[in-house]
């Protein structure tokens, strides 16, 4: 739930990345976090769940991580959160621990290609918040590791529409999923899978 802890450490997370856009800190150096509505969004698609297990590929510096482990607190459940930056790891575990999530959320600093195919669970939801060129490959990672009724959310599809249509277009055409784009702030494909 969102109590004052987690409340504190969202508000600042939203202060520092709106600072760094005014100043015009370099993308690289920025956390890149979801927007505030986003979220709010991800965690009421968690929060209602039992035992949800969640993916997050594209942790930075733990924003949405607090969102989602926020959410399955209430009933239950981990994030497990995917890095690679130093930096932003370290940053994330202060973060997490500050909100009092370290219970609910997990870091798995490395490289995504490296870490993803060694990591032997089964997830509810997968969180796609990484470098835009890679996202059909760590979407192909991450599908089995999804069972039939898991949900897929990418970031970006709008905001990037010249990098993720064709990632958007190949969802929407998959016969073992139901997809949908969402026009919620930087735009988010939502992908049921099916099967």
């Amino acid at each position: 739930m969102l109590d004052d802890r987690v409340r504190s450490v969202l508000e600042r997370l939203e202060r520092q990345d709106a600072e760094e856009r005014a100043a015009g800190v370099p993308r690289q150096q920025r956390a890149r976090q979801v927007a505030p509505t986003t979220g709010r969004f991800l965690f009421s698609l968690v929060a209602p769940q039992t035992d949800c297990e969640v993916l997050e590929l594209g942790g930075s510096r733990g924003y949405s991580s607090i969102w989602l482990a926020a959410g399955v607190r209430i009933f239950g459940g981990r994030v497990l959160s995917l890095e690679h930056d130093a930096v932003k790891c370290e940053a994330w575990r202060a973060n997490v621990a500050e909100a009092g999530l370290e219970e609910t959320a997990e870091l798995l600093e490395g490289d995504a290609f490296e870490t993803l195919p060694a990591i032997d669970d089964v997830f509810d939801l997968l969180f796609l918040d990484a470098e835009k060129e890679d996202y059909e490959e760590l979407f192909r990672l991450a599908r089995e590791k999804l069972e039939p009724g898991a949900l897929v959310v990418a970031d970006n599809v709008l905001s990037h529409e010249d990098a993720l249509g064709a990632y958007s277009r190949a969802r929407q055409a998959a016969p073992y999923l139901l997809s949908v784009t969402v026009p919620l702030d930087r735009g988010l494909e939502l992908s049921v899978v099916l099967r």
